[in-house]
């Protein structure tokens, strides 16, 4: 059986592409979060060794 797509109304494909661009935007901005809480956890943990040791 052969695999047929379908062509979405303007509408619904606009829609559609609206909805994924809505997505990827989530997503980026959960991953700019994660990176700054990684960043902040390290640069505790440098300022912790540094008191540590110094």
């Amino acid at each position: 059986m052969a695999l047929r797509l379908q062509r979405l109304d303007p509408e619904r494909r606009r829609r559609r592409l609206r909805l994924l661009v809505e997505i990827a935007d989530a997503k980026a901005l959960r991953e700019r979060l994660h990176r700054r809480l990684r960043a902040d956890r390290l640069r505790e943990l440098i300022a912790t060794r540094r008191r540590i040791t110094g």
